[in-house]
């Protein structure tokens, strides 16, 4: 870190890339395992200085039966509700630490539980979000934002309709009709990001269905100062919920999404969804460090 050490910063400022095929690619978070007595202001520090799209800073809340602690989260711009990507990455980066096994997060989007297994030699950790919501989109905004993609309506695959997602955030997902359209993500990040701002959408997730379970998808993130993210969970999980919503599967199943292969970094995100629209979705992944 650039600046010295404060009172209360019992941890140092952790990386790891989280939802990486094979140690490689995944979405990078900064992850404090031990951020008692660091007040906001600190914390949006440490996050601007990693530079990170999202670093998790985690405080232990006690508690005899269950390991429970309160987290938050931040990008280098603002605070956010909720990130899958750190979330998975701390859980492991912590598992790694004081062993496998369940924990409770108190997050600002609510309570989110965390279950972390060894799987072939590797950490798995899977997030069980909040209960999920679908809703309408906006005809003005949907045009505005179709508008900052540089896509066109008839370029979006008609089986599957434009909605506001959320699962802790609020993402609008857009499918697309080609693995081509796609692949050229250039758009305006100005206008796109202000609507987002306005709107309240953490990212714009952008979809290609490949089969009835396998995904590809691509996550531009204006509001955290980074142009695309690689591996979005927050994402994954209010998309399982909007293909729930929309009867697109049958519950319960597994969805796979193919994230960050389009920017260099391929990432892997398993997506179980339960039956039962109340019900939370679940997210897995892995998470490595980052050497250095």
């Amino acid at each position: 870190m650039s600046s010295p050490a404060r009172t209360g910063e019992r941890s140092a400022a952790l990386r790891y890339t989280a939802f990486d095929v094979n140690g490689e690619g995944g979405n990078p978070a900064g992850v404090v395992l031990d951020a008692r007595g660091m007040d906001a202001t600190r914390m949006q520090e440490i996050a601007a200085e990693i530079g990170f799209s999202e670093t998790a800073f985690l405080m232990d809340d006690g508690g005899a039966d269950e390991r429970r602690f309160t987290i938050r989260y931040f990008s280098p711009l603002a605070e956010v509700a909720f990130c899958g990507h750190a979330t998975i990455a701390t859980a492991v980066a912590l598992a790694e630490r004081q062993g496998t096994g369940r924990l409770r997060l108190n997050t600002s989007a609510g309570e989110v539980g965390v279950e972390t297994r060894p799987v072939d030699g590797r950490i798995l950790a899977t997030l069980t979000s909040v209960a999920p919501a679908v809703r309408d989109v906006g005809e003005a905004d949907l045009a505005s934002a179709l508008k900052a993609l540089r896509w066109n309506a008839a370029e979006l695959d008609p089986l599957l309709a434009p909605r506001i997602a959320n699962a802790g955030n609020d993402h609008l997902v857009l499918a697309a009709s080609s693995r081509a359209r796609l692949a050229d993500l250039d758009y305006d990040q100005g206008a796109l990001g202000g609507l987002m701002a306005r709107r309240g959408w953490t990212t714009v997730h952008l979809v290609w269905r490949e089969s009835a379970t396998v995904f590809h998808a691509r996550d531009p993130f204006p509001p955290g100062g980074v142009v695309e993210d690689p591996a979005t969970g927050a994402a994954a999980a209010a998309f399982g919920g909007y293909l729930r919503a929309l009867e697109l599967v049958r519950p319960p199943a597994r969805i796979t999404i193919h994230q960050g292969a389009d920017m260099g970094r391929p990432s892997r995100l398993l997506v179980d969804v339960p039956a039962g629209d109340g019900s939370g979705i679940k997210v897995s992944g892995t998470a490595a460090p980052i050497p250095g």
